[in-house]
């Protein structure tokens, strides 16, 4: 009988009846794992790489998050502590470079106030080129040992410089205002003064700022200058002189030219004034001289012999002593040489300086002659060349 039939130990039949228990093995084992699963949930612990990174976003501020290191972090107020950086930092540029100085003078009252802030004066500013303000830029021209022309061509420019601001605020004290006083018209009147003191704002400030008077009135043309106040505040020139490292050795004064200038031991330029000589050739010491007096602030001994052409000293016949102040016939210093009656001194007028002559000694400025005084000493070499 067919069914009866004995069938091969590893035959198809047994063989898949063994997969399939198998496959339902597999089955209920799934199910099993599924519902195990089911009433006993748990957490797997994540993977290693992971549980270091949330371990260190524990250690970060809530609600902060590093900035990118391209931002701009901004210093704590308090408690700077300086910092090391690795290479070459990139120098600061000075002050004075940011608000456009240095840089050469574009007119001739900035190239004015550059060369008097060299000492070497072009007279009184008035922002305009004349013989003075031409001799002053000779000078520095020698000084700087370039071609000697007396025209600011574009070398001179290049070394002339203005290392500040041209002009400062002045405010009109009550000091100013207790120096004025009038000024007698005649000698005797003058003679009988306390002092020889400004009359006017006007002129007290001009030679404050080594101006001409006229300079400050176009500076400043609000101001009425008949009934200045304290507290009127003024637009004047900054200039000043740089203070001396050491005495002259020499000082020169050129007749032609009508200036002086003094030199250190080492013939470097300290200061070139322009200077008024004497009206008659008879007049002019030419050749060598020392200084043989210094006074600061001197009193003046009107001699009338000196002035022979005057009917007022004639009158007069007798020596009169004037008081000390910038409007002493001497100014504000005097600086006597070895020959009797001649001398180096400031003068009232600083305007005529140069333009007008004396009776034989060198007028300077007031403020030119004051400064020569801290460079002078006795003994000091004086030539005087024609």
């Amino acid at each position: 009988m067919p069914f009866l039939e004995k069938k091969p130990a590893n035959g198809p039949h047994r063989t898949g009846d063994f997969l399939a228990v198998l496959l339902l093995l597999a089955l209920l084992a799934g199910l099993g794992g599924l519902w195990w699963r089911q009433k006993h949930p748990s957490k797997p612990s994540p993977p290693k790489q992971r549980q270091s990174a949330v371990k260190s976003a524990q250690k970060i501020t809530p609600m902060v998050r590093p900035r990118p290191i391209a931002s701009k972090v901004e210093p704590s107020k308090t408690n700077l502590v300086a910092v090391p950086v690795a290479g070459p930092l990139r120098p600061a540029l000075p002050a004075v470079v940011a608000s456009g100085f240095p840089r050469p003078g574009r007119d001739p009252f900035e190239v004015q106030i550059a060369l008097a802030r060299r000492a070497i004066s072009p007279g009184p500013i008035d922002g305009a080129i004349g013989l003075q303000t031409r001799a002053a830029i000779a000078a520095f021209q020698r000084a700087e040992q370039v071609s000697v022309s007396g025209q600011l061509d574009t070398n001179t420019r290049s070394l002339l410089l203005l290392e500040a601001p041209l002009l400062l605020t002045y405010t009109v004290t009550t000091n100013d205002l207790a120096r004025l006083q009038p000024l007698g018209k005649t000698w005797l009147a003058k003679s009988e003064q306390m002092a020889l003191e400004y009359e006017s704002i006007l002129e007290l400030l001009a030679e404050k700022a080594h101006a001409h008077p006229l300079l400050l009135q176009k500076l400043n043309p609000e101001v009425n200058w008949t009934n200045v106040a304290a507290g009127t505040v003024m637009k004047i020139p900054e200039v000043t002189y740089p203070e001396p490292a050491d005495k002259a050795a020499l000082v020169v004064i050129h007749l032609a030219g009508k200036y002086l200038e003094a030199f250190d031991p080492a013939t470097n330029l300290l200061a070139h004034f322009p200077c008024s000589i004497a009206a008659r050739v008879e007049k002019r010491p030419v050749g060598k001289l020392r200084v043989a007096v210094v006074a600061p602030h001197p009193n003046y001994t009107f001699d009338p012999a000196v002035f022979p052409e005057s009917p007022e000293a004639q009158a007069i016949g007798h020596k009169l002593i004037l008081p000390p102040g910038p409007n002493n016939p001497v100014g504000v210093a005097w600086i006597g040489l070895d020959k009797p009656g001649y001398g180096i001194h400031g003068t009232p007028v600083p305007e005529q300086v140069g333009r007008t002559e004396s009776h034989g000694c060198f007028r300077l400025a007031n403020w030119d002659a004051e400064y020569l005084l801290k460079l002078a000493w006795i003994g000091l070499p004086v030539e005087v060349v024609p």
